[in-house]
């Protein structure tokens, strides 16, 4: 089974309305390489370990969880619980 987070990243990035480049900077990557390091994150060619993956959720302003979740009932399920804290 492949990993929902490469979908789920590139959704919560788009629902932010930011660009790769714009995550990668708020992440504090460096600007030669960050873009290249999250398009690899939602190809699923790279996978962020934990920590990464709850960075970037902070940053996008969703659950970790939603990340990881392969249902997408229950995906949206927890973006909206998420939006309620």
């Amino acid at each position: 089974m492949q990993s929902p987070l490469p979908i789920r990243l590139k959704n919560a990035r788009k629902l932010a309305n930011m660009t790769q480049e714009q995550l990668s900077i708020k992440l504090g990557f460096d600007r030669s390489h960050g873009t290249a390091r999250i398009s690899q994150y939602e190809t699923g060619k790279h996978a962020p370990d934990y920590s990464m993956a709850k960075r970037m959720a902070d940053v996008l302003g969703v659950p970790v969880a939603y990340l990881y979740c392969d249902d997408e009932a229950l995906a949206d399920m927890i973006l909206a619980a998420g939006k309620l804290m």
